[in-house]
């Protein structure tokens, strides 16, 4: 989804993540305790919840964790982890096969959501625009990325059309030039920039990827490297459970976990009213938790068939630039086996 767009225009300059712990007679001894870093996608937002609620309910201090959250840096959360300076981070699936197939040491530990949260969208008012076909010949919004060129192109043909569209790359300015008509149409997030738009009156129409060819995708991962996984499988599993245990509270008391959210982050997160609505759309739409009661756990068939999608549309390339021309062991990109 965006994770390759909006996610790399805007560098987070206010450290929000320093670790605080519940009371200590339900933590062990912070001397005694096992640190992990944990690295942002993008600038707080609810996507981060169960992180802080785990780390302020005191989930990780029970499981003898110091987690420190930090910032979104211009690095990419996915490189900081490869090259060990985060021990986790989140990251999204189609930056992971990127990074993975180049080389970069990954591996998907944890959904953070059990579907696709991106869509085309484009303005209410444009009656001309019913199906994927019209879009043909307008003009895209975009942010830079090949994936957002093959994921255009196969729901325009998938409807009939020849998938021919002209993009001027914006990154997050493209939400301000779809609403005053600079451009046609974009890609968002819809439980964050839809929740905003929707607060905000604009009206918008969209098209879901997975309904025209598109593979369904878990969008927004928590990712390690195999080198931390191998050396430290214990703090490994726990950090992954009490994250689970974070998200698991968030859906089951949303309104309590908003608000422990905009108080970690008073700075960053002025409007508590998008917190709640995005949040609620994130629960209301089995995002977090699946319709069958999946919370974290990365389906199978849904990772291979993104996999093989991207592999086919010429979007994973190796270390030198070059496309795979043999389909990776897409099994070796991510393991539940953390989960317990």
């Amino acid at each position: 989804m965006i994770d390759l767009t909006r996610r790399q225009a805007l560098l987070l300059t206010l450290a929000t993540g320093l670790p605080l712990f519940a009371g200590s007679g339900r933590a062990r001894a912070q001397s005694a305790a096992q640190k992990v870093t944990v690295a942002l996608d993008w600038t707080v937002n609810t996507n981060h919840i169960g992180l802080f609620v785990a780390r302020d309910k005191g989930f990780y201090s029970e499981a003898g964790l110091e987690v420190g959250i930090l910032p979104y840096s211009d690095a990419g959360a996915g490189t900081l982890v490869a090259n060990r300076v985060a021990d986790f981070g989140i990251n999204g699936t189609i930056s992971l096969f990127t990074q993975k197939a180049a080389g970069a040491d990954l591996k998907g530990v944890y959904a953070v959501v059990q579907s696709e949260t991106g869509r085309v969208v484009f303005n209410a008012a444009r009656s001309e625009i019913k199906s994927p076909r019209n879009l043909d010949g307008l003009t895209y919004g975009g942010f830079g990325s090949a994936w957002e060129n093959a994921l255009i192109g196969t729901i325009i043909r998938h409807d009939g059309g020849k998938g021919n569209f002209e993009t001027v790359t914006l990154g997050t300015s493209a939400y301000e030039a779809l609403a005053n008509g600079s451009v046609d149409f974009t890609l968002e997030v819809s439980t964050w920039e839809g929740v905003d738009a929707e607060l905000k009156g604009i009206k918008q129409r969209s098209f879901v990827y997975a309904d025209y060819g598109v593979p369904d995708e878990h969008t927004t991962l928590i990712s390690s490297s195999e080198a931390y996984l191998e050396a430290n499988p214990k703090p490994a599993a726990a950090f992954v459970q009490a994250t689970r245990r974070g998200y698991q509270f968030a859906v089951d008391h949303r309104e309590e976990a908003a608000a422990l959210l905009v108080a970690a982050n008073k700075d960053t997160l002025t409007n508590p009213a998008l917190i709640e609505a995005s949040l609620k759309m994130l629960v209301d739409g089995h995002y977090l938790r699946s319709q069958s009661g999946a919370i974290g756990t990365m389906d199978t068939a849904k990772m291979e068939a993104i996999g093989d999608y991207l592999f086919a549309s010429g979007i994973l390339r190796d270390a030198n630039g070059k496309v795979l021309t043999q389909r990776p062991d897409f099994a070796k990109y991510f393991s539940n086996s953390a989960l317990g």
